[in-house]
């Protein structure tokens, strides 16, 4: 069965390098929602798109898994709810956790960031 790796972390922290790290060893398709912003090579980021986005980043994450591959997605994913969908996909799940912080190469506003930052969810460990 296809495993899903998570990756998470504030804006800047890391994510999609790492994404593209594990993809480089494992295998994996990398999917993540600032993909779905992506038009000639640039990104074009628009708000009032992003439900769309992360639509788009779950079905795309979900064929995937369907097909057998394995899979990475790095999404902020700062609060537990946004994960559940993709952790309902398949049983073979890693999470993967960013900390760092390198600079926001989508220039994410500081009161965004700091929004997010207090709005953080940490993961439940089981017992």
């Amino acid at each position: 069965m296809a495993k899903l790796t998570i990756v998470r972390g504030l804006p800047g922290s890391g994510k999609s390098t790492e994404a593209r790290k594990l993809c480089g060893t494992t295998g994996a398709e990398h999917v993540e929602a600032d993909m779905f912003f992506m038009v000639d090579r640039e990104y074009r980021f628009d708000r009032e798109r992003i439900g769309e986005a992360h639509a788009w980043c779950l079905d795309r994450v979900r064929s995937l898994l369907a097909e057998g591959r394995d899979v990475v997605v790095s999404n902020t994913f700062t609060q537990r709810w946004e994960m559940a969908p993709y952790l309902q996909l398949t049983k073979y799940v890693d999470i993967v956790e960013m900390k760092g912080y390198y600079g926001s190469v989508h220039g994410v506003e500081p009161e965004v960031l700091e929004r997010m930052r207090l709005g953080w969810e940490e993961l439940e460990l089981e017992k």
